[in-house]
C-alpha cells in the first residue's frame, strides 16, 4: 500500500484527482504564471517606467532582458539544486526570491536599481519555474497526468500570451509599479501553502554537477547575452560575436562532459530517446516564433492601429484566451490518443496563424481581417501547451524528470530570446518605425521568419514517438523525500529509437 492507502497495483483510485493531486496544481499552476508572466509583462510599461525613472534606450532593454537572461542561464542549475537538496524546500527558496525582488522592483527609484531586481527576480524564477513540473508529475497520478498537465499548460501559455494585456492595463490604470507589486501578495500566500501540501521528493542518488554547471551556465550566458544585445550592439560586433563564439563553445564541452561524465547534469543518452529530442526542438522553436511574433505584434496594435495598451491586449483575446477554453480539452484528448497528434496539430495552427497575419497585414488593416489569424494561433497555441509537458515527462524515467523540466525551460527562454532578436533584426532591416506603413513593412517579413519556425517545429512533432501503451511502476520501499514515496511514479514509456 502506498502513503494514500492504495494497493500498488490498483489504477481504480487513479481516475480522478484527488486532494494533494489538486494543491499541487493549484500551487504550481499560480508560481508558474507569475513566473512566466514576467517574461513580457514589462514591455507595455516602458514608455512609464522610462517617463518616471529616466534612462536610455538600452537600460530600457535591459529592464526585459536582465529578467529573460538571469531565468535562462540558471535554470538547469535551479533544477540540480531541488534535484539534491530537495524539490519542495528549493521551490520555496526560488518563491521566496521571486517575491523579495518583485517588491525591490516596485520600490526601485532608479532605473539601475530596477534592473537588478529584474535581474534577482530571474534567479527566483530559474530555481522555481524547473520544479513546478516535477512536483505536478510526482503528485498526480498516471491516468490523469495528460489532463492535470494540460491545465497547467494552459496556465503558462495564457501567462505568456497574456504579459502585455496585464501590464499595458495596470499600467494605464494604475501604475507601472503594479505589475510588480502583482506578484507579492501572491508569493506571501503560496510559501506557506507550499510548505504545507506539497510533498518532498529528491532524485535518486542524485549529486551536484560543479563542472557542468559551470560550462551551461557560462555557455547559456554568452549566448542569451548576444541575442539580448544583438539588436543595439549589431550581430558583427565584438561582444556579439565573442557571447555567440565562447557560449557556444562551452554548450560544447558541456555536451562532451554530459558525454563521458558518470554522473553529468543532463545525460547526453536522453537525447538518445527520439520523443525527448523533438519535444525539445520542438519547443525551442514554438518560442522562437512565438515570442517573436508577440513583441512585434503588440506594438502594431499600438504604434499602427492607435490602440492603447489595454486596447491592444482586448483585441488579441482570441489569441491569448484561447488557452483557457481549449487547452483543457486537448490534455483529455491527449490522454485518450496521444500527445503527437495533438502536438503537431497544434503547431500547425499556430504557424497558419502567423502566416495569415503575414498574408493580410497592412497599415489600414482592419481587425474583423485579423480576427481569424487570432484565433487560429490561439487554438494552436492551447494545443501545443496543453499535452506538451506530458510528452516530456513520459520520455524520462523518475530520476531524470528535474534535469528534462530544467532542459526544455531553458530552452524554451534560449528560443524566445533568440525569437526576439532575430525577428526584431528582420523588422530593421526591411521597415522601421519612422511610419506606420515602415511598421508594417518590417512586420511581415519577420512574422514570415516567426511561421517557418512554428512550422518546421510541426514537422519536429510528428517524428514524435506514437502512442505507447503504460503501465504504472510498482512501488517500491524508499525513503519519504523520494518522489516514489510522495506520489505514484510516472507511467514508463519505452525508449524510441
Amino acid at each position: 500500500m502506498d502513503r494514500q492507502g492504495t494497493a500498488p497495483g490498483d489504477t481504480s483510485a487513479d481516475t480522478r484527482l484527488k486532494g494533494p493531486a489538486v494543491w499541487a496544481l493549484v500551487l504550481t499552476g499560480v508560481a508558474s504564471f507569475m513566473a512566466a508572466l514576467d517574461n513580457l509583462v514589462v514591455t507595455t510599461a516602458l514608455p512609464a517606467i522610462r517617463e518616471d525613472l529616466g534612462g536610455k534606450l538600452e537600460d530600457l532593454e535591459w529592464t526585459v532582458n536582465a529578467y529573460t537572461l538571469t531565468f535562462a542561464v540558471l535554470l538547469m542549475f535551479g533544477s540540480a539544486l531541488g534535484d539534491r537538496f530537495g524539490r519542495r524546500r528549493l521551490f520555496i527558496v526560488g518563491l521566496s526570491i521571486f517575491t523579495g525582488a518583485s517588491a525591490a522592483a516596485a520600490l526601485s527609484p532608479g532605473i539601475d536599481e530596477l534592473i537588478a531586481a529584474r535581474a534577482v527576480q530571474g534567479v527566483g524564477a530559474a530555481i522555481m519555474m524547473p520544479l513546478t513540473l516535477t512536483l505536478l508529475t510526482a503528485a498526480v497520478p498516471a491516468a490523469r497526468r495528460g489532463m492535470a498537465l494540460g491545465i497547467y499548460g494552459a496556465v503558462t501559455g495564457l501567462a505568456v500570451a497574456s504579459g502585455p494585456l496585464i501590464g499595458g492595463s495596470l499600467t494605464e490604470h494604475i501604475s507601472w509599479q503594479w505589475i510588480f507589486w502583482l506578484n507579492v501578495p501572491i508569493g506571501l500566500a503560496l510559501i506557506p501553502l507550499a510548505r504545507l501540501r506539497l510533498a518532498e521528493s529528491t532524485a535518486p542518488d542524485s549529486r551536484l554537477d560543479v563542472p557542468g554547471t559551470i560550462l551551461i551556465s557560462g555557455g547559456l550566458f554568452g549566448i542569451v547575452y548576444a541575442l539580448v544585445n544583438a539588436n543595439s550592439e549589431g550581430w558583427t560586433s565584438a561582444p556579439v560575436l565573442t557571447g555567440l563564439i565562447l557560449g557556444s563553445a562551452l554548450v560544447g564541452a558541456f555536451i562532451r562532459h554530459g558525454i563521458r561524465h558518470a554522473n553529468p547534469m543532463l545525460p547526453m543518452r536522453l537525447f538518445r530517446n527520439r520523443g525527448f529530442l523533438g519535444i525539445n526542438l520542438a519547443s525551442l522553436l514554438m518560442f522562437l516564433g512565438m515570442f517573436g511574433s508577440i513583441f512585434l505584434l503588440a506594438q502594431f496594435l499600438q504604434g499602427v492601429a492607435g490602440y492603447s495598451p489595454t486596447e491592444a491586449g482586448l483585441r488579441m483575446l482570441p489569441w491569448t484566451g484561447m488557452p483557457m477554453i481549449v487547452a483543457p480539452i486537448a490534455g483529455i484528448l491527449s490522454d485518450r490518443i496521444g500527445g503527437r497528434p495533438v502536438v503537431a496539430a497544434g503547431l500547425a495552427f499556430q504557424a497558419l496563424g502567423l502566416g495569415w497575419f503575414a498574408v493580410i497585414l497592412s497599415a489600414d488593416v482592419s481587425y474583423a481581417a485579423q480576427l481569424p489569424a487570432l484565433v487560429l494561433s490561439g487554438i494552436g497555441m492551447a494545443l501545443y501547451f496543453a499535452p506538451a509537458a506530458n510528452v516530456l515527462m513520459s520520455t524520462v524515467a523518475p530520476a531524470d524528470q528535474g534535469k528534462a523540466s530544467g532542459t526544455n525551460n531553458a530552452l524554451r527562454e534560449v528560443g524566445g530570446a533568440l525569437g526576439v532578436a532575430v525577428l526584431a533584426s528582420v523588422f530593421s532591416a526591411q521597415g522601421g518605425y519612422e511610419s506606420p506603413q515602415a511598421f508594417t513593412d518590417g512586420t511581415i517579413p519577420a512574422l514570415w521568419i516567426g511561421a517557418i519556425a512554428v512550422a518546421l517545429a510541426a514537422g519536429l512533432a510528428l517524428l514524435l514517438p506514437g502512442r505507447a501503451k503504460t503501465r504504472d511502476l510498482p512501488a517500491t520501499p524508499t525513503t519519504p523525500a523520494s518522489p516514489e514515496a510522495a506520489a505514484p511514479a510516472p507511467a514508463k514509456v519505452p525508449a524510441a529509437g
